[in-house]
């Protein structure tokens, strides 16, 4: 039975991720920082009869990621994969995020990510065995305007697993990319809390405009979508089956005309392209929004985020 950790495995993709995976045999060790989420887990996996246990895990701190899979490896002797699934987003303008938030954000996407594939790869390289699956997203193909922030990260994310991908080629260790689009998932309500500064913020600051055109872009994106978790979960599935495995999976019909479009189109057609969609070429400078559209905008965004 193969041992698979998965971080941010209590909600969202994490979590579906965890209940398929467990389903189809693997013995599944789901980390997260909420106790509550982490004994709900646990009780379905009970209930279900499935190899999978919730351990607390904060990626973001050295002594924690240690700890888990310390506590795997004495248990299981092994981490035969590790889906490095763990995110937050942050919303916000290059110039107006402050640099704690910026410093969280890459903290948790990015050194998150490299903090616990470094803990589990020695027994992996050590066994010439092991796959390590590192959840990228569109926005680490193509970075629109207020997800900068959450973009870097993605794109440091696809530099350090195009890096580790052939470093660990001669040790038979596998590691691929998932690039999902939207999918809803519980990260929205965390992203909705970390933006509040800024988004709530806008109304009255230099980029008002965008912020709301932002908004109402992102209420057509949110209505389209049609992928859920479950779907995120069966390209995991397929990452840790297929040997050997592709080096980028997209997930969303989205993903993956982004990554065309990236890859046979000009920059300067791009930026046409996003500031069409964006109607950034109908900002004024100076110009102040209706507050009470601008308000309903941010309600908007705020309940689609605690659906």
């Amino acid at each position: 039975m193969e041992t698979v950790l998965i971080t941010g495995g209590t909600e969202g993709l994490g979590k579906a991720a965890a209940l398929l995976l467990a389903g189809e045999g693997y013995r599944v060790f789901a980390t997260g920082r909420n106790a509550e989420r982490r004994a709900a887990l646990e009780a379905i996996g009970r209930e279900g009869k499935l190899p999978l246990e919730a351990l607390e895990m904060d990626v973001c701190d050295d002594a924690s990621v240690d700890r888990a899979v310390s506590e795997i490896e004495s248990r299981v002797g092994r981490v035969d994969a590790v889906v490095n699934n763990a995110g937050i987003a942050v919303v916000a303008t290059m110039e107006e995020i402050t640099l704690a938030d910026l410093h969280q954000q890459f903290e948790t996407n990015y050194f998150g990510t490299v903090r616990v594939t470094k803990r589990a790869l020695p027994g992996m390289r050590e066994r010439r065995h092991g796959r390590i699956i590192n959840m990228s997203s569109i926005a680490g193909v193509l970075a629109n305007p207020l997800f900068g922030p959450y973009s870097a990260t993605k794109f440091a994310v696809e530099a350090f697993t195009d890096t580790l991908r052939l470093e660990l080629y001669p040790f038979g260790v596998y590691v691929s990319l998932l690039q999902p689009g939207y999918i809803p998932s519980g990260m929205e309500t965390a992203s909705v809390g970390l933006s509040a500064r800024y988004t709530h913020g806008s109304i009255a600051g230099p980029y008002a405009q965008l912020y709301q055109n932002f908004l109402t872009h992102w209420k057509k994106v949110t209505k389209r979508a049609r992928l859920t978790p479950n779907d995120c979960a069966r390209v995991v599935l397929r990452a840790l089956r297929e040997t050997p495995p592709k080096a980028r999976y997209p997930v969303t019909r989205e993903a993956s005309v982004v990554r065309a479009m990236k890859r046979f189109l000009p920059d300067r057609m791009l930026d046409r392209m996003i500031i069409s969609m964006l109607q950034l070429d109908k900002i004024r400078p100076g110009a102040t929004v209706d507050p009470a559209v601008a308000e309903a905008a941010l309600a908007e965004f705020t309940n689609r985020g605690r659906r």
